[in-house]
């Protein structure tokens, strides 16, 4: 029997997920997995040692050396070659460093979180200062709560509702990126959505919420993102790894 990865440590989801040549149409894509950006990430932008890079992702400096140089030379094919280079996927768990503040998710609950600001749904994903939660149970909402996030970032955001066990996010205006930040994290997404919070979650719950599948943030829609990939993770319960 093949033994099963151990899980790899990433600090947040990124921002950014695909890259492309500006001069080039490629047809070709590769993907890097999100436990190999993180190796990139710690060495070459943090500047990690390899055994440093290891002890923050939980795993042996020889399975840190392998992740980092499958990634490097990701990176030069598609530099060199012109290719494009998607985030994706990997054998990885997201390191709960949030300070979340608010109660675990009960059984047979449905877990919505909603930008918040004054009451309404604020309109920009990436600058939300709270969210917030609401548990539905049979159709109704049975508990409500406030989550501040000292978020910077669609990925660490995208975090944050992770490890708030949130199920879907309604929201405003989102950028690509945060869309595939969510996706990674298996959060579904209601866009476009503007007014009184509660009145949307209540909609929501109820089955009759009226949203845009398209909905975006030109604040965000330049940083070359073009569209969502397929991502076939599955989780092992909250905080578990994907492969």
């Amino acid at each position: 029997m093949t033994r099963r990865p151990r899980c790899r440590c990433i600090s947040q989801y990124p921002d950014h997920w695909s890259f492309s040549p500006e001069d080039v149409s490629s047809d070709e894509t590769i993907v890097m997995s999100l436990d190999e950006l993180e190796t990139i990430r710690l060495i070459d932008k943090d500047c990690m040692t390899q055994e440093e890079c290891a002890e923050k992702m939980g795993v042996a400096r020889t399975t840190v050396t392998s992740i980092y140089d499958s990634a490097r030379k990701k990176i030069a094919d598609a530099l060199i070659n012109g290719k494009r280079l998607q985030i994706s996927g990997g054998t990885y768990r997201l390191n709960e460093i949030f300070n979340i503040g608010i109660s675990k998710k009960g059984t047979n609950i449905m877990r919505i979180a909603v930008t918040y600001e004054d009451g309404n749904i604020f309109q920009h994903f990436g600058h939300t200062e709270q969210f917030k939660i609401y548990d539905v149970e049979d159709g109704k909402i049975v508990n409500s709560q406030i989550l501040d996030t000292n978020g910077s970032g669609h990925g660490a955001l995208a975090g944050v509702l992770k490890a708030a066990e949130a199920d879907v996010l309604i929201c405003g205006g989102i950028g690509m990126g945060a869309q595939m930040a969510l996706a990674e994290a298996g959060i579904k997404l209601y866009g476009g959505v503007q007014g009184n919070a509660d009145e949307a979650a209540k909609a929501l719950a109820e089955g009759n919420l009226t949203y845009d599948p398209g909905a975006k943030c030109d604040h965000h829609d330049h940083h070359g993102d073009h569209e969502c990939g397929h991502h076939g993770n599955h989780e092992c319960g909250h905080g578990g790894c994907h492969d």
